[in-house]
């Protein structure tokens, strides 16, 4: 069975990625790998410890949370609301606003609610306000935490789209997203737990990396609202830790002859970053960051450039011939167990 996603001409011109991870989507994603066992060797040790910071939300939002996101079959569409710059509170204001109409058709997707969760579909001010605050804690207690490096994995997946755009054009970023999507022009392709077509007519496509979506795409249930396709990451085993004090293994002779927190720092700009995103992916602060920036542009490895109130590092041929010269062995995520068929 297989998603096809159509794309005409106009739609080609209108493909766009998100700035970051999207809160709405990794609320409700994390949510759902919090309440299944695939991919243990990549998400169990962050599920651990997600489950224990879990204890400290309050029954009711749990209970609500459980119930939007349930580990198998559709999910509402309200709760992942489209925004030209994710933040938190945006989400959390747009799930809100969101109509009773819609909140009825939406909900219309999931078992019958229990007694406590029937005003939802009412839009009963006090159902929709402990919905917001069941949102705002779980991002508080399971989600802070681990930010940064969700942030720090959108910005290196952004960073290798921009490129694949920049060199061959949309096509070549389109094509970029395999395995996980085929793209066979004029239509992108994946596997997927039923058959269903989804036509852009010429409204584009709204790409969104997630952490927490594994293995198979994801999308909106309504064909009619603006489309997004949310596609996996794909973490390795680790991903939850900062990378910052990691000693370097043996063979990492990169790391010996520049230091561990400068040879991360080549290897993150060769894909093109600001300081801002050179500190998230490498985990250390923006001073230190822009520190190891210096030394490298110093030792004609990197060359930066400013644009307006930001500043862009790029590879010198000098650091792109050492970085050939020291490739680094990247861990293959274990293939963990299949996950539970979504029908989106």
């Amino acid at each position: 069975m297989r998603l096809r996603v159509h794309f005409t001409a106009e739609d080609l011109s209108r493909v766009r990625m998100v700035s970051g991870p999207d809160p709405g989507w990794e609320i409700v994603l994390s949510a759902i790998q919090l309440a299944t066992t695939q991919a243990t060797a990549v998400f169990g040790p962050w599920r651990s410890a997600a489950r224990a910071r879990l204890r400290a939300l309050r029954a009711p939002h749990v209970r609500l949370l459980r119930f939007l996101a349930p580990p198998a079959g559709d999910f509402p569409d309200f709760l992942t609301p489209a925004q030209t710059v994710p933040c938190l509170e945006s989400t959390i204001d747009a799930v809100l606003s969101t109509s009773g109409e819609r909140l009825r058709s939406d909900l219309a997707l999931l078992p019958a609610p229990p007694n406590w969760a029937r005003g939802l579909a009412d839009a009963d001010r006090r159902v929709l306000s402990t919905l917001g605050d069941a949102l705002r804690d779980y991002h508080r207690t399971v989600l802070a935490p681990v930010w940064p490096r969700l942030q720090a994995l959108v910005d290196a997946d952004r960073a290798q789209r921009a490129r694949a755009l920049m060199d061959h054009g949309t096509d070549g970023l389109l094509q970029t997203l395999g395995p996980t999507l085929r793209w066979h022009p004029p239509v992108l392709e994946a596997d997927y737990p039923v058959d269903r077509d989804l036509y852009l007519d010429g409204r584009g496509l709204v790409l969104v990396p997630s952490v927490f979506c594994w293995r198979t795409p994801v999308t909106l249930v309504d064909p009619e609202l603006r489309p997004v396709l949310v596609y996996p990451v794909s973490p390795c085993p680790g991903w939850h830790l900062s990378p910052a004090g990691r000693v370097p293994g043996p063979k990492d002779r990169l790391a010996h002859l520049l230091g561990h927190g400068r040879a991360a720092a080549l290897r993150v700009i060769e894909d093109g970053c600001t300081t801002g995103e050179l500190a998230r992916r490498i985990g250390v602060t923006p001073p230190t960051a822009s520190q190891h920036a210096t030394i490298l542009r110093e030792a004609d490895l990197i060359t930066t450039i400013r644009c307006r109130n930001t500043v862009l590092h790029t590879l010198t041929p000098l650091g792109a011939a050492l970085l050939s010269a020291n490739p680094r062995k990247q861990p293959k995520a274990p293939a963990g167990k299949r996950p539970t068929a979504r029908s989106r």
